[in-house]
């Protein structure tokens, strides 16, 4: 489904002659591709799901927010626009983000699940939330408050 919506925005951006969004485009279907590759190894014939695509996404996103912080600091302000730009493309490809409070209640639960009693349980979580929430939250944020509730803050 992933995978038929970036065709489409691909076909989109060129008819529409957005070349952000189609550079944008044409860079998460190759990194998709060479995912989709790397996997081949593991024997995944038919290409990489949903959730790997979702994390990859968010690792892109990621990259760019980095980025910006390094242009924004050499005073290169039109390379950290542009990068900017390509986030809000990468985002239209992401399910609605989770609030601070959904979060929470979603690392509430993963904890309950999993057991989690102390921090040596933190993989465990992580590795649960991440499974059932791909794309939907920052696993950077949310790391910090799976280790707050399992220290007991």
């Amino acid at each position: 489904m992933l995978r038929t919506r970036l065709n489409e925005a691909l076909k989109e951006a060129m008819r529409s002659k957005n070349q952000r969004a189609l550079s944008t485009v044409r860079l998460i279907l190759a990194a998709l591709k060479d995912r989709d590759i790397a996997a081949r190894s593991r024997g995944v014939t038919d290409g990489v799901d949903e959730t790997e695509i979702l994390s990859m996404l968010q690792t892109m996103i990621k990259q760019r927010n980095d980025s910006i912080a390094l242009y924004e600091q050499g005073g290169r302000l039109e390379l950290a626009e542009q990068e900017r730009e390509e986030i809000t493309v990468i985002e239209g490809f992401l399910p609605k983000q989770m609030s601070e409070e959904e979060v929470a209640q979603a690392v509430q639960a993963a904890v309950a699940e999993t057991g989690a009693s102390g921090i040596k349980d933190m993989g465990r979580v992580m590795a649960e939330l991440k499974a059932r929430h791909a794309g939907q939250m920052d696993f950077a944020k949310v790391s910090g408050v799976v280790k707050q509730q399992l220290s007991g803050g």
